[in-house]
């Protein structure tokens, strides 16, 4: 079954970086785009990040523009979320998703506090 894991949250102070990882299994992960997303509590989800099949092209939300930096690896069957210049703002539950033959499917999330 189509599994994603996210991992590399934590608290990071303001201006800090983090790198967050997704590891996907149960599907041919070469052939299929992915997205971080991000939800704050009292805020709907936000799409924060897109990266195509073989990565060859991204796109982000405009929140994130510069600063965030989506990539994957295909051997490793993972993507990542390269986060730079954090302000409270990013402080939020990301997940990354994906939709694989009909159905969307969501990671457990994981925690990003920016905080001093």
């Amino acid at each position: 079954q189509v599994q994603l894991v996210e991992s590399g949250g934590g608290l990071v102070q303001p201006g800090g970086s983090l790198t967050l990882s997704c590891l996907a299994s149960g599907f041919t992960f070469s052939n299929y785009g992915m997205c971080w997303y991000r939800r704050t509590p009292g805020k709907q989800r936000e799409l924060v990040a897109y990266i195509s099949t073989g990565g060859s092209r991204t796109n982000y939300a405009d929140s994130v523009k510069g600063r965030f930096t989506a990539s994957r690896d295909d051997a490793k069957n993972t993507v990542y979320l390269q986060m730079s210049s954090l302000t409270p703002a990013d402080t939020a539950v990301y997940f990354c998703q994906t939709y694989v033959r009909g159905t969307n499917y969501w990671g457990q999330g994981t925690q990003v506090t920016v905080s001093s």
